[in-house]
């Protein structure tokens, strides 16, 4: 997958070597605890892979893709009124917001380990159900809405 990861020089984790795993490792880490968030990834994938009998950081990518906005609206000021106009998402960004949102939701999620939640959540992503790409479908939903503003973004 082509999924970039370059902002910051992530290295390829021992287990899958992907930097996407890094980042996905260090999103999910609290209090600097990146052991136990590296068991939770690890954990999820191989809960993935028993799940839909697939390979887990394949469904984990394509997740991520599916969930990734491509507009989203920023504000911008323009004769003492606020305009939201919509603007392409660049790729860092994209990862970054679906990695956020998927996190998001997971842990909103209660009565199971963070390992469970975290697969569910990128399961129903890989098949673009969920509260994820619903995130993202509002997101849309109001770009497209504010489409008549998209020259003030220029």
């Amino acid at each position: 997958m082509d999924l970039i990861v370059n902002e910051k020089k992530y290295k390829a984790d021992s287990k899958y070597q992907s930097p996407v795993i890094t980042k996905f490792i260090n999103m999910i880490m609290e209090r600097g605890k990146k052991n136990i968030a590296r068991k939770h990834i690890y954990n999820m994938l191989d809960i993935i892979e028993d799940k839909t009998k697939n390979d887990g950081l394949f469904i984990l990518e394509t997740a991520l893709k599916n969930v990734g906005p491509t507009l989203e609206v920023k504000s911008k000021r323009i004769g003492g009124a606020n305009y939201p106009v919509p603007v392409i998402v660049p790729d860092q960004r994209r990862l970054t917001l679906a990695m956020r949102w998927i996190i998001m939701f997971a842990r909103a999620k209660k009565g199971r380990s963070i390992s469970e939640k975290l697969a569910d959540e990128i399961i129903s992503a890989f098949k673009n159900e969920g509260s994820a790409i619903k995130k993202r479908q509002d997101i849309h939903k109001m770009a497209e809405a504010n489409k008549a503003f998209a020259h003030f973004g220029k």
